[in-house]
């Protein structure tokens, strides 16, 4: 065994593929979590988006606990709670809560972005910029009402109070980076998608670092792209999916999860567009020795303790072949 494990991890935003119902994409979900615990991974943790055809992690904590109450070791999380769209007291109850029923398995990952479009974010909550600049205030209320110290205050999350939920700062650009450190906490980076200022936040969180009863030294997770098929065509061919829907982000023109066709120019073209382009620079794309590769260069380049592998594509088995193989190549490559 090398002498740092890299951890590895699954990040699941419910997506639901053209034909396929609501009910049938959160039968999936558990089905890739139960796989991905019998593959190894650490955890399995659900992002918070709203108002989007073909994501279903809307009601995050709820599938969390779905999602828990079906698996036995595996930690289950949010990746995470977008916090300006909630009460901190709410997200302090339901998490307790979720760790009660489920000891030393719950993990409460923290965003400050709304995870939807500006006019939904109203919708949600119409102080919403408010609560986003609010947002390491908000993050100290969470961990006030998980403190077994806060018993004696007027306003408590009784369900909370002393029990263990660790909470992960996320960001996509520095300036969580700079709160993480600050606050001793372990940060995840959304480096599946926001690739521009990765190295950056790392660097930031890295030298400001201060340790923390939750933390003694830097711990970091990056979120990656990860689609692993029996051969470098076959994963190209399933990687169409997620092209398509990255268009439809840029276009507006979101969509359902479509069926992956043959790779070809016209895709192709659309992958050397310089925003596409830049989005999936962090997305590790082919057969096992193809994927090994590349991940073995990530890890070297930024020394991340975890990766949390983001598999977009259209067909559920499909999927959690791709999970097994990524687990297969951690292995070999902590060995």
């Amino acid at each position: 065994m090398k002498a740092k494990p890299t951890l590895y991890s699954v990040l699941d935003l419910a997506l639901v593929s053209k034909n396929n119902s609501l009910q049938q994409t959160y039968i999936n979900v558990l089905e890739l979590a139960q796989n991905a615990e019998a593959f190894g991974y650490t955890r399995y943790w659900l992002a918070e988006h709203h108002n989007s055809p073909n994501i279903g992690s809307s009601a995050t904590s709820i599938l969390v606990g779905y999602v828990a109450a079906g698996t036995q070791t595996i930690r289950i999380g949010s990746g995470g709670i977008m916090l300006p769209n909630h009460s901190p007291l709410i997200i302090a109850e339901q998490f307790g809560t979720l760790a009660t029923l489920y000891p030393n398995r719950i993990d409460l990952g923290l965003g400050r972005a709304p995870g939807t479009d500006r006019e939904t974010a109203q919708a949600i909550r119409s102080d919403f910029m408010q609560a986003a600049q609010s947002f390491p205030k908000e993050v100290d209320k969470i961990q006030r009402y998980f403190s077994a110290d806060n018993s004696s205050s007027k306003v408590r999350a009784t369900v909370a109070e002393g029990v263990e939920v660790p909470i992960y700062i996320l960001g996509s650009s520095t300036d969580s980076a700079h709160l993480a450190a600050k606050k001793g906490l372990p940060y995840a980076f959304a480096s599946h998608f926001a690739t521009t200022y990765l190295k950056d936040a790392l660097a930031i969180y890295r030298k400001e670092f201060k340790s923390s009863k939750e933390l003694q030294k830097p711990y970091v997770m990056a979120g990656v792209n990860i689609i692993v098929a029996d051969t470098d065509e076959e994963a190209q061919s399933l990687s169409t999916s997620l092209i398509r829907m990255i268009v439809g982000i840029f276009t507006g023109k979101r969509d359902k999860v479509q069926p992956p066709i043959p790779m070809n120019d016209e895709l192709r073209e659309v992958m050397q567009n310089p925003q596409v382009h830049q989005m999936l620079k962090y997305s590790f794309i082919g057969s096992k020795a193809t994927v090994k590769a590349k991940v073995k260069e990530f890890i070297a380049e930024t020394d991340v303790d975890e990766l949390i592998a983001v598999t977009n594509i259209y067909d559920g088995k499909a999927r959690v072949h791709s999970y097994k193989l990524f687990a297969e190549i951690m292995k070999e490559l902590n060995l």
